[in-house]
């Protein structure tokens, strides 16, 4: 029997994210889920009860948003473990940094069963981890910002598919959750909301980008720090909630807004994510949080791990475990921050908050974001 999210959290994972990866020099050439698998287990914070294995999606599932054309090309690329040069021109297989590499279908399918069936758990309320969803650019027709199925969009589906008409999509990420905000571009039932770095791929998310009435776009400059976070869910994100009242929210908490990030030039530590978290529980009936980008294993694993305390309310210590420890020096990370690792990446979950200044854009930006406030 499956647990039941109102009672406790319920924790969706899988062994296929430590068995696969997209290659040598790829960014997500690291270990993210299974790092953080590893140290709810190693910090005590995972009950088994708690903990199910994500399903792979089948075909027909997947086709509620994706082609079926991109998916057969998908799963040639697979099994061939090369592509032709049509699907790469049509589907971008193979092209803009989204590689063939072994289980290039079989993981994302994954991610969007696990991402669903959370969604299917959340049906008459309370909250899931799955922080192997949040693939946030793919297109139904094609592959797009190392994403190749777009389980956000699956998840939110199904949630519309229950009935439920009144959704929320808040989106951490450093970089613009384009493919969920163009699914829906338009449709009154889900607001999407993204903080992200301005200027940086997909180049998408203006502040006067509403798709439709649809979406509010927070895009920051570099440098963006735990103070200014704090102020744009303080007086543009969480108003924006409370006026919808949402059924569900799905909370994406790509880690590459984290300071030491080598894909993105924002500077939040792990407070600012831990803080947001915890401020949407209370506004959601449903809870559904899922991973996203993220490119240091050392920083999106406690970050990752962190929330996982936060969602049961478990305070987090100074320092790891033992075990825990364990887990992060045995990590290995290729680019130059992961040759002499700072000790605290090893001992602590929690980083040194990076408070700062509130610069005048960042004031003016919330005031926007709340203008003309939608309603469900």
């Amino acid at each position: 029997m499956l647990p039941d999210p109102r009672i406790r959290p319920v924790y969706i994972g899988s062994e296929i994210y430590r068995a696969s990866t997209y290659g040598p020099g790829h960014p997500l050439a690291i270990p993210r889920v299974s790092t953080c698998t590893d140290l709810v287990c190693a910090m005590g914070w995972l009950d088994p009860a708690q903990y199910v294995d994500a399903p792979m999606a089948t075909e027909a599932a997947l086709q509620r948003f994706h082609d079926a054309e991109y998916l057969a090309a998908l799963k040639r690329a697979e099994a061939r473990q090369a592509v032709g040069h049509a699907d790469r021109q049509r589907f971008r297989i193979g092209a803009d940094s989204n590689p063939v590499y072994a289980g290039m279908f079989r993981r994302p399918a994954t991610s969007a069963g696990g991402t669903m069936l959370a969604a299917n758990l959340l049906a008459d309320g309370g909250i899931v981890h799955c922080p192997g969803g949040g693939t946030h650019h793919g297109r139904a027709d094609r592959a797009s910002g190392f994403c190749y199925v777009n389980d956000p969009v699956l998840a939110l589906l199904t949630w519309l598919d229950q009935g439920l008409d009144n959704l929320v999509y808040l989106d951490l990420d450093a970089h613009h959750g384009d493919g969920v905000q163009d699914a829906f571009a338009g449709d009154p039932r889900v607001l999407t909301i993204s903080i992200h770095e301005a200027g940086r791929w997909p180049f998408t998310g203006a502040a006067h980008d509403r798709a439709g009435g649809s979406a509010r776009n927070l895009p920051v400059p570099p440098g963006l720090n735990d103070t200014e976070h704090r102020v744009l869910m303080q007086h543009a994100v969480l108003p924006l909630i409370r006026a919808r009242r949402p059924q569900a929210i799905l909370l994406q908490t790509g880690a590459d807004s984290l300071e030491e990030d080598p894909l993105a030039k924002l500077a939040l530590s792990n407070n600012a994510y831990w803080a947001a978290v915890a401020s949407v529980m209370p506004l959601a009936p449903r809870l559904l949080v899922v991973g996203g980008g993220g490119y240091n294993p050392y920083t999106v694993g406690r970050c990752w791990a962190g929330i996982w305390a936060v969602l049961n309310r478990l305070p987090i210590p100074e320092r790891t475990t033992a075990q825990a420890e364990a887990v992060l020096r045995g990590l290995a990370y290729n680019r130059a921050a992961g040759r002499n690792p700072p000790d605290h990446w090893f001992t602590t979950l929690r980083d040194a908050p990076r408070e700062g200044i509130v610069r005048p854009g960042i004031e003016h930006l919330a005031a926007e974001a709340v203008q003309e406030t939608p309603a469900a």
